[in-house]
């Protein structure tokens, strides 16, 4: 497994900056929010892009993927009742598809729980239809620039539309297609009746990416979660990606948490 961390820990600094200063630390890729670089991905060029994937080229480090990708880009919505605000959303993601292939990542991360929740009068059964309508062109488009967009199941208290693992997997194997696939995030699976060791075990075979955090909205080793169990459940799998540090609280400053998350990871994952 590989070891990576979310870019927008480091607010202001400079993407290069973020690059130079994770491979310094020792982590093996970092994950892009593309609202730290522009509203949509629609507004950043081609040779921006570029530099971008130069840069982390540079620094010895790669770009895992993108996540929060809907934070600022107004106007989209996944299970939106209006067919043209769904055709939006579903065009969007194929330029998210491109973005995150331009810039040299392999995974798209999807929580987005403000553009997912059922709108009033919208059933879940419905909900569920539409979201799957704007994932499919995505997904073949996915397939093209061999990019795996990866559906996450949030807790209840951020969304109502699929919370658990369970229900993610059977969302995305609808599509039939292994760029479509669930994001397994600790501290989601924590508010699941399951242990989280049970509900890796369950989704052998499903899931192609790993948010590390704990239940308190901090990095790894920063909570009561321990690891261990879950880092020896993704060994049983064979999951060999990436563990990706995203954290939503961020008091202890970007060069603390960063570099206590890596440490702790090593001891957990490696011992």
């Amino acid at each position: 497994m590989k070891f990576g961390i979310c870019n927008e820990i480091f607010k202001d600094w400079k993407i290069a900056d973020v690059f130079t200063h994770c491979a310094r630390l020792g982590y093996d890729a970092v994950e892009v929010a593309p609202f730290t670089l522009a509203k949509y991905v629609t507004e950043i060029p081609p040779e921006e892009r570029q530099r971008i994937r130069a840069a982390a080229l540079q620094a010895g480090i790669a770009i895992s993927g993108i996540h929060w990708v809907l934070v600022q880009a107004e106007g989209m919505y996944l299970t939106s009742p209006d067919t043209a605000t769904r055709q939006r959303t579903a065009d969007y993601f194929c330029a998210l598809v491109d973005f995150c292939a331009d810039i040299g990542g392999k995974v798209i991360v999807v929580g987005s729980p403000k553009q997912r929740s059922l709108l009033p009068g919208v059933t879940a059964d419905q909900a569920w239809d539409w979201a799957t309508e704007v994932f499919r062109p995505a997904v073949i488009q996915a397939e093209s620039r061999g990019v795996t967009i990866c559906f996450e199941p949030l807790p209840a208290e951020d969304t109502d539309f699929i919370n658990t693992a369970a229900d993610a997997v059977r969302f995305t194997r609808q599509l039939s297609s292994q760029h479509f696939q669930v994001i397994l995030d600790v501290r989601a699976m924590s508010h699941e009746s399951k242990p989280i060791p049970e509900i890796i075990r369950e989704s052998r075979g499903a899931f192609a990416y790993v948010h590390a955090n704990d239940r308190n909205l901090k990095g790894p080793g920063f909570g009561e979660i321990d690891f261990k169990p879950i880092a020896a459940a993704l060994r049983e799998v064979g999951y060999d990606g990436t563990v990706s540090v995203e954290v939503f609280t961020f008091e202890e400053g970007p060069e603390v948490i960063a570099a206590r998350s890596l440490v702790y990871l090593r001891e957990t994952f490696r011992s």
